[in-house]
């Protein structure tokens, strides 16, 4: 295959992956869109952090980030701190009820992958998740200055253990 169909059918693959996208979106609870939902998702992940550092982290403009974080906050689900090394800045900490809907959609999530890759290996589970931090780490190292070192290549498995294989 030559470099520029080799390239096409990823785009291609990438354009379908939109639809695992919408199937995991639509395992989210009707009051929290996508949005809120990785708005909360990294809060459980970098509690306590600037609003500016949170839009940083979702690659959104701050007033899209401030939309989602008046979501949840509206919901009882993000509290707004004064920064205790800038009065101007507020520091967003998750609430209980906040952890609870990041449980939630974590399970949520979790069932529906193990159900829809119940006839994946471990190794083609993990092999996947390893590819896609690494083709994460090159775009992001497109966007930073100076470039991380990239992460070393994936091995190819020595066995095939998946029933699709």
């Amino acid at each position: 295959m030559g470099e520029q169909a080799l390239y096409e059918e990823l785009i291609r693959q990438f354009s379908a992956f939109g639809a695992v996208r919408r199937e995991m979106g639509r395992m989210l609870p009707g009051d929290c869109p996508a949005g809120s939902a990785a708005v909360l998702t990294l809060l459980a992940r970098h509690d306590g952090m600037r609003m500016s550092k949170l839009a940083e982290l979702l690659a959104v403009d701050m007033s899209v980030t401030s939309r989602h974080v008046a979501h949840v906050a509206e919901r009882g689900w993000v509290e707004r701190s004064p920064d205790p090394a800038d009065k101007r800045s507020r520091i967003l900490h998750l609430t209980p009820e906040g952890r609870a809907q990041v449980d939630e959609m974590s399970l949520r999530t979790t069932r529906m992958l193990a159900e829809r890759l119940s006839n994946w290996s471990d190794d083609d589970v993990d092999r996947l998740t390893r590819l896609m931090a690494r083709l994460r780490a090159s775009f992001d190292d497109c966007r930073s200055a100076p470039a991380r070192p990239a992460p070393p290549p994936v091995p190819e498995p020595t066995t095939r253990t998946s029933a699709n294989s």
